[in-house]
């Protein structure tokens, strides 16, 4: 009797497991996205205000997206992995 309900709590685990990491690869997804679009926004505003910098500006956004890019990439594997074992 309490295998039994051991493993219908077990299999009702799994599927919310699953989508806890359906749903936390979209939020990294997205969370990227928005940090991105930020990164680029406020460049062009600064590359706006002191085109003279415009070269400095530019790597360092190219790096900053990178960095962000590698993070929610790391957390779309490791929800997938979670998704699929």
């Amino acid at each position: 009797m309490l295998l039994t309900v051991l493993l219908q709590a077990t299999a009702a685990a799994v599927g919310i497991s699953k989508l806890g990491a359906a749903v936390g690869a979209g939020l990294a997804v997205i969370g990227a996205g928005i940090g991105i679009g930020k990164i680029g926004g406020s460049a062009m505003e600064a590359i706006g205000r002191q085109p003279d910098a415009s070269g400095d500006i530019r790597m360092n956004m190219i790096i900053a997206a990178a960095l962000i890019e590698g993070v929610a990439l790391l957390a779309i594997v490791v929800c997938l992995l979670v998704f699929f074992l």
